[in-house]
C-alpha cells in the first residue's frame, strides 16, 4: 500500500521534498457542478441578474483562487502556473452549470490542488452572487478527472 507522502517518518506533517523531482510540463483537469431552480438559471444565462456577469466573475475567482491555493492549503507547494482555464457548460435539463477547471505548469510538483481549489471557488463564487434568489443551490461532484506529468505520469478518472 502506498504510503501518505506528507508525513515523515515519526508521523509529523511535512512539506514534501521535490528537489529531487524532474521539472516537467504537468497539466490537470477538475470538474465540478452546482444546481439551482430553473428561475436562477435564466437569470444567470440571460445576464439579467442584478450583481453582473455571474460567470465572468465567478470564472475570474477560480483564476485567482488557483493562484492562492498554497495560501489555502498549507503543505502545498507554490508554484508557477503557466495556463488556468475556468469552462462553463450549461446544463438546462438539469438546472445546473458544470464548471471545468484545467491548470498547467512546467515544474517539480503536480497541479491538482490548484484545479481542484479553482473549482470550488468558482462554484461558491457562483452560489455567492445568486444566493439571494435561491439558497438551495447545491455543489457537487468536484473531481479530480485527468493529470498527466512527472514521475507518475498520465492518470485519467474511470467513467
Amino acid at each position: 500500500m502506498p504510503k501518505l507522502t506528507h508525513f515523515n517518518e515519526s508521523g509529523e506533517a511535512h512539506m514534501v521534498d521535490i528537489s529531487d523531482k524532474d521539472i516537467s510540463a504537468r497539466r490537470a483537469v477538475v470538474k465540478g457542478s452546482i444546481s439551482m431552480k430553473a428561475e436562477t438559471l435564466a437569470l444567470i444565462k440571460q445576464g439579467k441578474h442584478q450583481k453582473g456577469d455571474v460567470l465572468g466573475i465567478a470564472r475570474t475567482a477560480g483564476i485567482m483562487a488557483s493562484k492562492r491555493t498554497p495560501d489555502l492549503i498549507p503543505l502545498c507547494h507554490p508554484i508557477a502556473l503557466t495556463h488556468v482555464a475556468v469552462d462553463f457548460e450549461i446544463d438546462d435539463q438539469r438546472n445546473r452549470i458544470e464548471c471545468t477547471v484545467s491548470t498547467e505548469t512546467r515544474g517539480q510538483t503536480g497541479v491538482e490542488m490548484e484545479a481542484l481549489t479553482a473549482a470550488q471557488i468558482t462554484l461558491l463564487t457562483i452560489y455567492d452572487m445568486c444566493k439571494a434568489v435561491d439558497r438551495g443551490m447545491v455543489i457537487g461532484d468536484i473531481r479530480l478527472i485527468e493529470k498527466s506529468g512527472g514521475k507518475s505520469g498520465h492518470w485519467q478518472a474511470e467513467a
